[in-house]
């Protein structure tokens, strides 16, 4: 395989490097500052409008949606050459335009992807993910949030339950919700999509403190919280095959936007080694280097191959989780080694230091990406089932009505 850019592939990331070159820097985040998340907020919606304006929003969406109808290599090309700058993107803007709109796209009608596409890429509408709960994280099929139909006619929804680890919830515009509507049927049959405005009655968002000082994520309390039947997404009982939708697009922009790799062959290279000139003359450190540089190669182009896949209609189903997986390995073992390379710096960095600062927090929060989006262990059985064909796990709830499992 020739893993350099086609003469249209180079000429697409010249294009897009000249744009980025003009109009990122305006609205990079400062290094090694934390800023309060109002702040970071409202910068990453005027990212999303810089990027909708100059035409490189959603790229690989048809044009027909309001996107640029283009392949998953060019995307994959703009977001490596996006990620050479600090800009405010994160699941504040990646739920919206990789989660909400995938699953408008696919299983919304014409009026809800009027209504919800376009004003996602232009950064009105920021969007939150409404899915674990305390009782189901990694078993997602568990959940026990119920929605019933309202009894004055109205056809709405009436919604009760708990939701955590809900990220940007106390700051976005709409989430993404799953609820079981039909307790009598087995777990995965059960589940309704919806899409609901966070400033409906009934919804309260509290953050939670993490190890890293920051509050992204949110406990999500729904108390008789009345969704209009015009915010389902799908058919009743079908909000299982929406989720996938969700969390194929969430998989498949693991790790998309930056390299994990590059920063730290310059850190290498500036920090003195233990015998004379850099790290970077450290054999040891070399081999770790190109290891992770070879994986990530490897992954940027496999990635790429399934958003292609997804481009023409077709459904990557369990491939997606081989990205996902990868990914969160390799940033946990990469930001490892970048703490390793600074050394005691790396516990306690001198206030100047603008680069270490940002390492500790990215390699705390990588800690995360091994539950986020799904488990590394549900992971793996996925990839043994779909894609190796190994025997299945024993589920002895397979059949059985969620009211019935204990």
């Amino acid at each position: 395989m020739d893993f350099k850019d086609s003469p249209q592939e180079a000429e697409f990331r010249a294009r897009a490097k000249a744009w980025l070159a003009a109009n990122a820097p305006a609205h990079e985040l400062p290094a090694g500052v934390k800023i309060p998340d109002t702040e970071e907020a409202d910068r990453g919606r005027a990212w999303m409008r810089a990027l909708f304006d100059g035409g490189w929003a959603g790229l690989t969406f048809p044009k027909a949606l309001g996107g640029g109808g283009l392949t998953g290599i060019e995307a994959v090309i703009f977001a490596e050459e996006e990620g050479r700058y600090r800009l405010p993107k994160g699941p504040f803007t990646s739920i919206g335009t990789g989660m909400a709109l995938p699953v408008i796209a696919k299983h919304g009608t014409d009026a809800q992807r009027a209504r919800f596409i376009e004003p996602t890429l232009k950064g009105d509408i920021t969007w939150c993910q409404l899915f674990s709960e305390p009782a189901a994280g990694s078993d997602l099929a568990a959940l026990r949030t119920r929605a019933v139909r309202a009894d004055d006619g109205s056809g709405d929804w009436l919604v009760n339950g708990q939701k955590v680890w809900s990220s940007w919830a106390h700051l976005t515009d709409w989430g993404i919700l799953v609820v079981r509507t039909d307790p009598g049927v087995p777990k995965h049959k059960g589940l309704t999509f919806f899409l609901v405005d966070m400033k409906t009655p009934g919804i309260e968002t509290r953050p939670i403190r993490q190890i890293s000082g920051m509050s992204e994520f949110n406990e999500t309390f729904l108390t008789d919280v009345r969704i209009p039947d015009a915010n389902r997404i799908g058919a009743i009982g079908e909000g299982w095959a929406c989720c996938m939708t969700v969390l194929m697009g969430e998989r498949l922009g693991s790790g998309a936007h930056r390299s994990g790799v590059e920063p730290l062959l310059a850190l290498a290279g500036e920090t003195p080694g233990d015998h004379g000139g850099t790290m970077l003359d450290d054999s040891a450190i070399r081999q770790q280097l190109a290891e992770a540089l070879a994986e990530e190669q490897g992954e940027r182009f496999f990635q790429a191959r399934l958003r292609t896949m997804v481009s023409k209609g077709e459904n990557p189903g369990a491939l997606a989780a081989m990205i996902k997986l990868a990914y969160a390995g390799r940033q946990q073992r990469v930001l490892g080694l970048g703490m390793e390379l600074r050394g005691p710096d790396s516990i306690a960095a001198d206030p100047s230091d603008r680069v270490t600062p940002d390492l500790q927090y990215d390699y705390i929060y990588s800690t995360v990406m091994r539950i986020a989006g799904g488990a590394d262990e549900v992971l793996r059985n996925q990839i043994a089932e779909r894609v190796l064909g190994m025997p299945g796990e024993v589920r002895m709830d397979k059949d059985i009505p969620f009211e019935q499992l204990r």
